[in-house]
């Protein structure tokens, strides 16, 4: 691979990756502030944003339609038409968003009990909540112009807008939070609040810059034809069953990981936290491969766009590899900084040090995945993502955990070995190119 491959890779995952980034730095804070409202107030925001992001699941896989399709015109010089699948995502995406959020607030009395049965949690988890689930509708529109930035390597306008999002949502925290300056009191609530008006006070930046960086490409001037609409849906709808199917995916792996016990409950979310801290970069630069991938197919070329995978694979290896060192190396006193209990540690130690040596499979997985949405295979990946992952890592965790006496460190291997084999299956698909003839 040589250096302006290199480059490319470089200018259009960085921003990706800052954007993530400061998503996690903005957890944090959230976390930090609503923490100093007791430990009810923590489970019921932290209850609350997980049940917020499997409703929404569906709603945020609108991002690889407009990213695969705006990708594919781009490489197609078609750059009139660049915009013209962000105008169909943002159609679906209010059209899917208010009914389905409308839906899911009036029964937010109901839903939310079923996952936490504590009175004092409800009692807050419940408005924060419904309140959350009214920034659907901005959700869905922020995914859709992510897609599209991404698709026409202008990934730093994602940046920023989220860099935009994420002051406004820990400056509100403050204020609805605790009442300062004038404002009302809300307590945990107000971090609802606030992240539901930082979510549409970013709508608004990005359609403030479409208005001055879209319009050429046809930015609320045209939608696509019927035919069009059903491609990207044929994207978007698989994507985001998918990313439901995983968040769901990880709440029954803790639910397992709690039937061994407590504290290996308390190592493996912090085991968990520290990985996906690791693999932020496989993230954005599978996010990157997936516009390359586009535009390289759009101009016709499906051995560039192979090329392409492999390339940003061998890079997110490298880097997560060195991201894992640490975890392999000295696991417990990285665990040290989030628990305290020594036998807590001792717990998470192996499975930390087992997360480290595997995490740049990750990277090639994450990757390759992202790169067969960028070529419009989002069933491939939904049915190799689902499979692996509830009839490996989740059948495994459970036989090798409660059944069999594994321990933690016996789920976290059933994890590592869904993960080995889903990768090499993307791996396999990807060479095999049988996407290369599928039609954007």
């Amino acid at each position: 691979m040589d250096r302006q491959r290199l480059q490319t890779i470089g200018a259009i995952a960085l921003p990706i990756i800052g954007g993530m980034a400061s998503q996690n730095v903005l957890n944090l804070v959230d976390t930090a502030m609503v923490g100093t409202l007791g430990d009810a107030a923590l489970a019921a925001v932290g209850m609350g944003s997980f049940a917020n992001f499997m409703a929404q699941a569906f709603i945020t896989g609108m991002a690889a339609g407009v990213q695969a399709t705006a990708a594919r015109r781009l490489g197609e010089e078609r750059l009139s038409e660049t915009a013209v699948p962000l105008n169909g995502g943002l159609l679906l995406a209010i059209a899917l968003a208010v009914p389905w959020a409308l839906l899911l607030v009036s029964q937010a009395d109901f839903l939310f009990p079923l996952l936490n049965d504590d009175p004092a949690v409800i009692a807050i988890g419940v408005p924060y909540f419904a309140v959350r689930l009214l920034g659907m509708v901005g959700v869905g529109c922020n995914y859709a112009f992510r897609g599209y930035w991404n698709g026409v390597n202008l990934s730093r306008l994602y940046l920023r807008t989220l860099l935009v999002m994420h002051a406004t949502n820990i400056v509100l925290n403050y204020l609805l939070i605790f009442g300062a300056l004038g404002f009302p009191e809300l307590g945990a609530v107000g971090a609802g609040w606030a992240s539901t008006i930082a979510t549409y006070v970013g709508t608004a930046t990005y359609v403030f810059l479409g208005l001055r960086h879209a319009r050429a490409g046809g930015f609320l001037s045209a939608l696509p034809s019927v035919a069009e609409m059903k491609t990207m849906l044929g994207i978007s709808a698989p994507a985001g069953l998918q990313q439901f199917l995983f968040a769901a995916g990880y709440t029954a792996l803790f639910w397992i990981v709690g039937l061994v016990g407590t504290s290996e409950l308390a190592a493996a979310n912090v085991v968990l936290n520290v990985t996906l801290v690791g693999v932020l970069p496989g993230l954005g630069l599978g996010l990157a491969a997936a516009s390359l991938v586009g535009q390289a197919l759009g101009r016709g070329d499906p051995d560039d766009a192979e090329a392409w995978g492999w390339d940003v694979a061998r890079v997110a290896m490298v880097v997560i590899l060195l991201i894992g060192l640490p975890m392999l190396l000295v696991p417990g006193p990285v665990l040290g900084v989030f628990l305290e209990d020594p036998s807590t540690i001792a717990i998470g130690a192996p499975v930390l040090r087992l997360a480290g040596a595997t995490l740049f499979i990750d990277g090639l997985g994450l990757v390759l995945l992202n790169a067969l949405l960028g070529a419009g295979a989002s069933r491939s990946v939904m049915g190799v993502a689902v499979s692996t992952q509830w009839g490996i890592g989740l059948v495994g965790a459970y036989v090798a955990g409660p059944v069999l006496g594994g321990g933690l460190l016996g789920i976290w291997g059933a994890q590592v070995a869904y993960r080995v084999t889903q990768a090499a299956i993307f791996a396999t698909i990807w060479r095999r190119r049988q996407w290369a003839a599928i039609q954007v």
